[in-house]
């Protein structure tokens, strides 16, 4: 990573709401902050495993809060139904994440999903 993870932090909190949408798979998009994040501190890896998950979930389930928490060069992506229900979980055995912890979400819009940071909602 290039830029101090303050700068990153501090650059992710100027994201309220998004210009545009960059696809990711056919079916997820990213937002103008999650691309940013994900191009900064290298981790496509993220939004990957977050659109794993999303996209096999039933059409009833439209919003998930997404926490990806890091230690000891590995994490814990844990994807909820934002009211405490666990709809996945996943394992990630090595990362070099800068950040201890990160909360995002993802909506679907229509047939498609989209993956935004929590001030973009």
């Amino acid at each position: 990573m290039n830029t101090s993870k303050t700068h990153v932090l501090s650059q992710l909190s100027q994201f309220t709401g998004t210009e545009y949408y960059y696809p990711l798979w056919p079916k997820v998009l990213l937002t103008d902050g999650t691309k940013y994040l994900a191009e900064t501190v290298g981790c496509y890896w993220l939004m990957d495993a977050i659109a794993s998950h999303v996209m096999h979930l039933p059409n009833n389930e439209g919003f998930t809060s997404c926490s990806l928490t890091c230690a000891n060069a590995s994490g814990n992506l844990v994807i909820t139904d934002g009211n405490g229900n666990t709809l996945a979980k996943q394992r990630i055995p090595y990362t070099d994440f800068p950040f201890g912890e990160m909360s995002l979400y993802a909506c679907r819009n229509e047939d498609k999903w989209v993956i935004l940071l929590p001030s973009e909602y």
